[in-house]
């Protein structure tokens, strides 16, 4: 039965209908603090799928938005979970002067892809999910299980004061209270290829600030030199990466690390009296973040102090711990996760793996808070988003609109008439 419906939906799909939807997704700009545009957009579209809507502020001014598929409270239950708002786009413009590809929101073709900020992180995702669920309509098919599209702001760094996910943080509240029904198994949309992630890395953020204290430089005795020790710091800090380096490795993410990303220090002919060092350690399923913070700033505290020095620590990621984000995991074995890999390999032809995300996104939210299994699927190649090269493969999405509808067919199962008027039966898509 799965064969004969990756042929219906392969027959039904309405290729130009999938691709003008990511155009006009594209075309709507939702930079970190703007996403409220684009969830009334995804309100529209998920209306027009039959679907019931709500929207709710996660911060003043900036929504959230939620559809489901109404009458159908059973289980199970898959929710589709991706985040509205994009990176910014300054220098796109000039970096393309001259090129079609010029305007940031053009959703440009060329040479079988579309072009555009947010055309794989994550909007691509987002309307082959919706896609989806309108494919299996156009097929006749109705699911006995319960859908949500649960699409959320704020999970982008870069703009002073956001990026803290306080949209997912709101859902995972809206959930707990029951707001927002719990599910069972999620799919969030980030781009990996069409392969299925089912762990990720964690992180956190440090911003360290060495204070001495300057002093001209023909006089330097009278200064603490803050470059001076920073100089020893950095040779601790690259010691712990090499530590890092020889532990253990995680079979889909690989092993921790920490790498030094910035310093800024000195001052005009005198003694510098400050420097700060930015950083950021990348944490391996498995791993709890309080513990690797401990052990980062025991090999802080392990530097010579010189006289006159003094250190602070900030932590400006907090995520959902607070101090960064924590790593995930579920089984590699876990059966939705399978399910899902095998409808994307019937339906594209494609050698579909399971991995891990080598970047931090919000499935923490659902696996730790809410005991809700979850992977990373969606068109896409995460290594040109937040780039100026950033696109998306025409026909990986439209695959993916494919594989979803398929998945979520054969997870939620079908309902189709019986013999007798008027009664449905449940059919297992296996």
């Amino acid at each position: 039965m799965t064969a004969d419906l990756a042929r219906r939906l392969a027959a039904s799909q309405d290729s130009n209908a999938d691709l003008e939807l990511l155009r006009n997704a594209i075309a709507v700009e939702s930079i970190t603090g703007n996403e409220s545009g684009f969830a009334r957009f995804l309100k529209r579209e998920m209306e027009k799928i039959g679907f019931e809507t709500a929207t709710g502020e996660f911060r003043d001014g900036r929504e959230n938005v939620w559809g489901w598929n109404s009458g159908h409270d059973c289980r199970p239950h898959l929710v589709f979970v991706g985040h509205t708002d994009t990176v910014h786009v300054r220098g796109w413009s000039e970096y393309w002067q001259g090129d079609p590809r010029s305007d940031p929101f053009s959703a440009t073709e060329i040479d079988g892809e579309l072009w555009g900020r947010g055309a794989c992180d994550l909007k691509g995702g987002i309307c082959a999910a919706i896609a989806a669920i309108r494919l299996l309509g156009d097929v006749g098919l109705d699911l006995a299980g319960r859908i949500t599209f649960a699409f959320v702001g704020d999970e982008e760094s870069g703009e002073c004061g956001t990026g803290v996910s306080a949209g997912a943080k709101d859902l995972v509240r809206r959930i707990k209270s029951g707001h927002v029904p719990v599910p069972d198994f999620a799919v969030y949309v980030e781009p990996t290829r069409l392969d299925v992630y089912t762990a990720q890395i964690g992180f956190f953020i440090a911003e360290i600030t060495v204070t001495g204290r300057s002093a001209y430089f023909g006089r330097p005795e009278l200064g603490v030199d803050a470059l001076r020790f920073a100089h020893a710091l950095l040779k601790q800090l690259w010691d712990h990466d090499a530590q890092l380096a020889a532990g253990p490795s995680h079979d889909l993410v690989g092993k921790s690390a920490l790498l030094v990303t910035g310093m800024n220090c000195g001052g005009y002919i005198a003694v510098p009296g400050k420097c700060r060092i930015s950083l950021i350690r990348k944490l391996r399923p498995g791993e709890k973040l309080d513990d690797a913070v401990d052990e980062f700033e025991s090999s802080v505290a392990s530097t010579r102090r010189m006289d006159g020095i003094s250190i602070s620590i900030d932590y400006p990621a907090g995520r959902d711990h607070p101090k960064g984000g924590s790593p995930v995991e579920i089984p590699t074995d876990s059966v939705p996760a399978l399910l899902l890999q095998e409808s994307i390999q019937q339906i594209s032809n494609k050698d579909c793996r399971i991995g891990g995300a080598p970047y931090w996104s919000e499935t923490p939210f659902l696996v730790n808070e809410l005991q809700c299994p979850s992977v990373y699927c969606a068109p896409g190649d995460i290594s040109v988003a937040h780039t100026f090269e950033e696109r998306i493969g025409i026909e990986e999405y439209l695959a993916a609109v494919r594989g979803f509808s398929l998945f979520a067919a054969r997870f939620c199962g079908v309902d189709q008439p019986s013999q007798d008027i008027g009664k449905r039966r449940k059919l297992c898509v296996s």
